[in-house]
Order: C-alpha cells, then sequence, then structure tokens
C-alpha cells in the first residue's frame, strides 16, 4: 500500500458537526477498500484566499492515508461528489509525518507580547 496527503475545504456554512459527520464517512470509504486513516486533523474555520463557490472561509481538514490506489480513487470520487466540499487535494507522499501537521504546531508556539519593550514594567 502507499502512502498519501488528502486536504479539502468544506462550506463555510457547513457546521462543525457535519464536518465531523463528513470526516467518518470519508474514513469509512478508505477502510471499506482496505485502507486505514493514520492521521486526521480539523484546522479549524479559516479564510481562504479568495472567493470559492461564494465563500470566503472554510472548513479544513487533513488526513493521513495508508491505502491502496483503489481506496484513494473511490475518496476522490467521493470528494468531487459532495456538495459540502469546495476543494480538495490528494497526493502521494514517501512517509508519513507522525507529529502533528505545520497549521496544528502553528497556534502552540509563545509568540511575543505587544505593546511592551524589554525592560519595561
Amino acid at each position: 500500500m502507499a502512502f498519501y496527503e488528502s486536504v479539502f475545504i468544506a462550506r463555510q456554512d457547513a457546521s462543525a458537526a457535519q464536518v465531523e459527520g463528513l470526516q467518518d464517512s470519508l474514513a469509512s470509504v478508505i477502510e471499506e477498500n482496505g485502507g486505514k486513516v493514520t492521521k486526521r486533523e480539523y484546522w479549524g474555520l479559516r479564510n481562504i484566499a479568495y472567493r470559492m463557490k461564494k465563500n470566503r472561509k472554510g472548513h479544513y481538514v487533513l488526513f493521513n492515508l495508508d491505502a491502496p490506489s483503489a481506496a484513494i480513487d473511490e475518496f476522490d470520487r467521493q470528494l468531487r461528489l459532495n456538495e459540502d466540499v469546495l476543494r480538495h487535494l490528494v497526493i502521494r507522499v514517501e512517509e508519513l509525518e507522525e507529529e502533528p501537521s505545520v497549521m496544528m504546531q502553528k497556534g502552540r508556539e509563545e509568540r511575543p507580547r505587544r505593546g511592551k519593550k524589554e525592560g519595561e514594567s
């Protein structure tokens, strides 16, 4: 089996519960076809660089997949058919990353506070 990464953007007016249900249904498509989802990350409701189908924001989701090509073909087909999905991308990778993605690490980094300069109290 090969390794794949997939990111898709769901409509902004879909609720978090609907996006969770979409993730579950897509994961079951992979598992029914002999693959497995090794990592699943919800990046949240984020701004989109340009308007897509009248949406300025979207729910971003990342999947790491270990699946045969037939499972990926069906997964891709389901993404194309689903009206809640604005855009999607599935790429083949050499190996899957175990740690959280860069998008998930972004919020954990400590940022310097604004307004106060060093040496001020």
